[in-house]
């Protein structure tokens, strides 16, 4: 059975992720202005890449191929996963058992270093511990919206994971200032307590949003001990084809303003089915091939990426339709898609 808490909480948590996936949708231009594509092509001309060649044709790749690929590349392990706690018939708000964190902390384990999670409450509490049962290192955010007072629960139960040494990385907060929810000054106040609550700790302390929010805030960057940036050529309506160079823009954007500290692309990914966006197109095929050139970019440029996501999220179903709820890389059955 599965528990539902108090449910004007559970409404504000849905009614927060109607907003950012709202954001994300309808046509190309919508899109650019409200996710950053104009943000991207205004300091495009800026950013200096070192010269990279994908190693592979995929015009000539089949399915069959191209999924014995992915396999073989996922069997050698990644970076990082994005973890999808709610399984098939949870809402978001529901109350996350102990057994089924496990269970799919058990599926994904042994292809992944580092899981991120997004909440510290709700029973996302308990991700960070069971993650390091499996020796899985863990990136944990608390969930941080325009609910002042449920922020209090998220930061103070992210600061005693932090303390019972749960934690390797911490971001306090998810794409905050994208949504508009509270202000850039009120966040880094948040960041600052928590850095300083949890200053004995060998943690590092960020907050993920969008790449061209970190360009834009200089404060920000300031503010943290590592860049975590979310990266979607998908949702700026960029073809396939040309994803991996435009992902690769996305991630200098970033650096370039980073101050010499680390830059992790904190989310990416491509969807396998539902509406397009622009020329961006979700398939089994490009949602694979996505996958391995960007992992494949990542591991030859020793760069952190934790892709989105690891299961299927029929919740978001109810939000975004098709397509929000098909970015796993195993179905909302917890059976791998390719």
């Amino acid at each position: 059975m599965y528990v539902m808490k108090d449910y004007s909480v559970t409404e504000d948590r849905a009614n927060a992720i109607r907003k950012e996936l709202d954001k994300r949708k309808s046509d190309i231009e919508n899109t650019r202005d409200t996710y950053g594509s104009n943000n991207f092509l205004d300091v495009n001309s800026e950013i200096q890449l070192a010269p990279y060649t994908s190693p592979y044709n995929f015009d000539r790749i089949e399915l069959p191929q191209i999924k014995l690929m992915f396999r073989e590349l996922l069997a050698k392990g990644v970076k990082g996963l994005s973890f999808s706690p709610y399984v098939k018939g949870q809402n978001i708000g529901d109350l996350l058992s102990e057994n089924q964190i496990r269970r799919r902390m058990k599926i994904i384990q042994p292809h992944t270093e580092w899981i991120r999670s997004f909440s510290c409450t709700e029973g996302n509490e308990l991700v960070p511990n069971i993650a390091q049962q499996y020796g899985t290192k863990v990136l944990a955010g608390a969930w941080i919206s325009e609910d002042l007072e449920r922020n209090e629960q998220e930061i103070e139960a992210l600061i005693k994971l932090i303390q019972n040494d749960k934690v390797q990385v911490a971001a306090v907060g998810n794409e905050v200032l994208l949504r508009n929810d509270i202000s850039e000054e009120q966040l880094i106040e948040y960041i600052n307590r928590v850095k300083a609550a949890t200053n004995n700790k060998d943690v590092l302390i960020g907050y993920v949003d969008t790449y061209f929010e970190y360009y834009q805030r200089p404060l920000l960057v300031e503010a943290c001990d590592i860049l975590l940036v979310n990266c979607y050529p998908f949702w700026e309506g960029i073809a396939i084809d040309e994803s991996l160079d435009y992902l690769r823009t996305m991630y200098g954007v970033a650096s370039s303003v980073s101050k010499g500290k680390e830059v992790v692309i904190a989310e990416t990914g491509w969807p396998s089915q539902g509406q397009s966006v622009a020329r961006a197109h979700p398939s089994h095929f490009n949602a694979i091939r996505y996958f391995i050139e960007t992992q494949t970019w990542a591991t030859d440029n020793d760069v952190s990426v934790f892709h989105f996501s690891s299961f299927d999220e029929s919740w978001k179903v109810r939000f975004e339709g098709e397509l929000g709820g098909r970015w796993g890389l195993w179905d909302e059955n917890e059976k791998l898609k390719y």
